[in-house]
């Protein structure tokens, strides 16, 4: 395994289970130094143990990434135990209501926004008087169904991480004169707790539920969008930044020095309106070579 990460240090936020998991496990196997934070103590140590018995090394916060404090207090810890932060991965996320907007609980709503939107969007600015600061730095933001386009029966997931991808974009935007890269990744199909979360909801989940029934038959792993995150956390991502990358979709492992230039001058792999205004630039884009 290549240590592409080593000396770097990295807070993985939900680290405690699912894709959290996957991302610490393989950037530990990268080298890196670890700050896993999830709301669940227990889960944290069972993730912990797995890495350390591994040889790495890595520190655990309990963390609700939707309190200021808690927030505040697990990048302090970060500094105190190593000294620097290199990255951030906001992981921590939570499915919220399923069902049609009209039956929706509107506290569980409101606390879907608070988790997958506020959380990372506290976590980054906690981080970033540091990395800004340095001069260096990387964030990934993990983005997920429904940010691309509209997912019935998931409304608030899919608007927080919609909202999550242009967050991402607007501060990547602010912060490239500091050398600091924001960028959000679909990871793809993974079974994890949402899954269930899904086939436990039945009818409510509507046509998402045989979708969900497939995925759950045929069995799928977050290790590809780990090793992505992994990838845009390394010197190898150069400056790309304020991008949504699909860790299954697009050739990001074949991607040149070229081809990053390339997408970092284009609006390519970034939310947009499709209509006769932004397609023209963007036909002009593919035809120069903008798009890999």
């Amino acid at each position: 395994m290549n240590h592409f990460l080593q000396n770097r240090v990295v807070i993985v936020t939900g680290a405690g289970r699912g894709i959290g998991r996957a991302v610490a496990v393989e950037l530990a196997a990268q080298g890196a130094t670890l700050m896993l934070a999830a709301r669940t103590r227990a889960e944290l140590d069972e993730t912990a143990g797995l890495l350390r018995r591994r040889g790495a090394c890595c520190r655990v916060l309990p963390t609700d990434v939707s309190s200021t404090r808690e927030v505040e207090k697990l990048v302090q810890m970060t500094l105190a135990e190593f000294g620097q932060i290199d990255g951030l991965v906001n992981n921590a996320g939570i499915q919220g209501p399923i069902g049609p907007l009209v039956a929706n609980d509107t506290a569980r709503w409101r606390r879907t926004l608070e988790v997958n939107l506020l959380g990372a969007m506290l976590s980054m600015q906690s981080v970033l008087p540091h990395m800004m600061g340095r001069r260096q730095g990387k964030i990934v933001n993990l983005s997920g169904g429904g940010a691309a386009a509209g997912r019935a029966g998931f409304s608030a997931y899919a608007a927080s991480k919609a909202a999550l991808v242009r967050l991402t974009e607007t501060v990547a935007e602010e912060l490239r004169s500091f050398n600091v890269q924001v960028n959000a990744v679909a990871p793809g199909a993974a079974n994890t707790r949402m899954l269930e979360e899904i086939l436990q909801a039945g009818k409510a989940a509507g046509t998402e539920l045989e979708v969900a029934r497939q995925q759950a038959e045929r069995g799928a792993s977050a290790e590809v969008a780990a090793q992505l995150i992994a990838w845009l956390l390394s010197a190898a991502s150069g400056t790309l930044s304020g991008k949504l990358i699909s860790a299954l979709h697009d050739d990001w492992r074949g991607w040149t020095a070229r081809d990053l230039v390339h997408l970092s001058a284009t609006s390519w792999l970034t939310l947009r309106r499709m209509d006769a205004h932004t397609i023209r630039p963007l036909a002009d884009e593919l035809t120069a070579g903008g798009a890999p």
